[in-house]
């Protein structure tokens, strides 16, 4: 699958970031891309509820409404990943069957599954269930990536300017890319194959891009990552002794600004 006329553009609204708290669970910064094209305006995953301002904002940004968004990719059923689907009222969502199968059986407080969610998803109409290989939208290909959940899946996409491959969380960073180890999953077994499976689309063609669940931008090229966007998150911390909030600046070593 290759990019060209014919494939989607290609934008990211909020991208993720490759972090966990030490103490209050995972951050849940994943990423939130935009595809146009085709007639649709499409989102692959859709963040948490903490997301919900600055998406809003970044759609207005890319003169998008919620309203506007055709149809929801969603690679696997977690909070951060599928807790925003309700906002957009008019899109089909994309979810695949052995995912959403497996979610929809897990007891109360299964990990990282929004219960609420996942019922709705289970029963809305406006939900279609697809298969590994299934092309839900033009020069869009599901792809099965079991490990961080069983029915996790990943998209290829041709884009306007190359190749896509929205990973998810069955490659949550560039570590994991690496070293073909996952953090986080509930099969490592199957993760690592996952994301070999991963490693050789990118090998086939180096000009593709590489959507990662929690950071940059990412291509593969003679085994060598290459970095296609830069990575920017701050934490905002307001302690007594200081006059306002400190800046905890996460985008590089850590440095503290007040």
């Amino acid at each position: 699958m290759t990019g060209s006329s014919g494939g989607y553009e290609f934008s990211i609204l909020i991208q993720g970031f490759p972090g966990r708290s030490t103490h209050h669970g995972g951050l849940g910064w994943s990423t939130v891309p935009l595809l146009r094209g085709h007639g649709e305006t499409m989102l692959v995953d859709t963040g948490g509820y903490g997301y919900r301002i600055p998406l809003l904002e970044a759609f207005e940004a890319y003169g998008v409404a919620p309203e506007d968004v055709t149809t929801v990719l969603l690679t696997h059923c977690h909070w951060d990943h599928a807790a925003n689907f309700p906002l957009f009222p008019n899109a089909r969502v994309v979810v695949p069957r052995p995912e959403l199968e497996w979610a929809a059986a897990q007891p109360v407080g299964t990990w990282e599954l929004p219960e609420f969610h996942v019922a709705e998803l289970a029963r809305a109409a406006n939900v279609t269930r697809i298969e590994d290989g299934d092309e839900p939208l033009p020069r869009v290909r599901a792809i099965a990536t079991p490990g961080h959940t069983p029915g996790h899946f990943s998209y290829q996409v041709a884009g306007t300017e190359g190749p896509l491959v929205f990973g998810g969380d069955a490659v949550k960073n560039e570590v994991e890319l690496l070293t073909a180890q996952a953090d986080m999953t509930l099969d490592p077994a199957q993760s690592s194959l996952s994301i070999k499976k991963i490693r050789d689309l990118l090998a086939s063609d180096p000009s593709t891009i590489l959507v990662c669940g929690h950071d940059r931008l990412l291509s593969l090229r003679d085994d060598k990552v290459i970095a296609r966007s830069e990575l920017h998150a701050g934490i905002k911390v307001w302690r007594a002794t200081s006059a306002g909030p400190t800046i905890v600046d996460l985008s590089g070593a850590g440095t503290l600004t007040s």
